[in-house]
């Protein structure tokens, strides 16, 4: 494995060598096995989890690592190509994503979406630019509309918890204050179509996850007997739920609209997970979120404090796949 941008780029197989590896180094973590190996990580956004993790996971492996927030103890960095620069950022990326990865053994970069130009943001233009940078083992952590170290950590939670290979998988829209990114949803739909599930993506009308996205999902859902659809009937979708994964985005239907989608949002702030979504759900039906979270605007604390939640559980698989992930790109060189 020379690069970890995405799950679509791995056969089935290869996604379940990768979950059983992270399982083994769960128990038996090898502290010296990336001794001498150095981490470099690019954070052009915030982090909690991928930051430690990555860090706690190089560390129980015996490497190293340093982390560069660009503009903050470091020179900002331009990201747009043929842009003249005039304002802020004293370097691009052209020259110092080179240099980064020179320092280290792997180099990971997370950018999220900007957020303005759907299809530029989904041809995921600004990350390839800096992939094509980079000469060295590659991990994206998080892009455009990517997360597959969420994803993994995702598909691990719900084997660990006996999530049924095949079970209702509900992949649902809930209210935030503000536009967020397609990341997650689109990583979340396409591992658990992946993994087989029925996957049904719960949204309000105007939420609806890009054809790019949803198509996607199908394909993999093809390879391994699973289904893939969506619906905004909430009542219906979560019926027989064994998994409810809550997350937040921005309106499609006026991507990149900022007064549009506020007006469109405005009016669904009853879209908060609280108890009487699982009225019709599996009996032990769980409530799943990548975190950050805002309780009582996404989701409500009796349910976040509630045995449903496993929350905790995938912020805590973090670390285990992303040592898998490392241990498969470095452990040969």
């Amino acid at each position: 494995m020379k690069r970890f941008l995405d799950l679509a780029d791995f056969e089935r197989d290869e996604v379940l060598a990768l979950l059983e590896l992270s399982r083994r180094l769960e128990k038996y973590p090898e502290p010296h096995a990336l001794a001498g190996k150095i981490l470099g990580l690019v954070f052009f956004n915030p982090s909690l989890r991928t930051l430690a993790s990555f860090q706690a996971g190089m560390a129980r492996l015996g490497g190293s690592s340093f982390v560069i927030t660009p503009g903050q103890g470091t020179w900002q960095l331009e990201t747009r190509p043929a842009v003249v620069m005039d304002g802020a950022a004293a370097e691009h990326v052209r020259e110092g994503i080179p240099v980064l990865a020179s320092y280290c053994d792997a180099l990971g970069i997370r950018a999220f979406a900007e957020g303005k130009d759907l299809p530029n943001d989904l041809a995921e233009t600004a990350f390839h630019a800096m992939a094509s940078l980079v000469d060295k083992p590659l991990i994206n952590l998080e892009s455009a509309v990517n997360h597959p170290c969420q994803a993994l950590a995702d598909w691990k939670t719900m084997d660990d918890l006996g999530v049924p290979r095949s079970g209702r998988f509900v992949l649902s829209w809930v209210y935030h204050p503000r536009a967020l990114p397609l990341a997650v949803p689109a990583a979340a739909a396409h591992m658990a179509a992946l993994r087989g599930m029925e996957v049904v993506v719960l949204r309000p009308d105007g939420f609806a996850l890009p054809p790019e996205i949803m198509e996607r999902a199908r394909r993999a859902a093809a390879s391994s007997g699973g289904s893939v659809r969506e619906t905004s009937e909430r009542e219906e979708a979560l019926a027989g739920a064994h998994i409810v994964y809550a997350k937040e985005w921005g309106a499609t239907t006026c991507y990149g609209d900022v007064e549009g989608d506020a007006r469109l949002r405005s009016a669904l702030t009853s879209w908060c997970v609280r108890s009487d979504w699982f009225a019709r759900a599996a009996a032990d039906c769980r409530l799943m979120h990548c975190l950050p979270v805002r309780r009582n605007t996404a989701v409500a604390d009796e349910v976040l404090d509630s045995p449903r939640s496993a929350v905790q559980r995938e912020a805590y698989n973090r670390l285990s796949v992303q040592m898998a992930v490392l241990y498969q790109l470095l452990k040969g060189l």
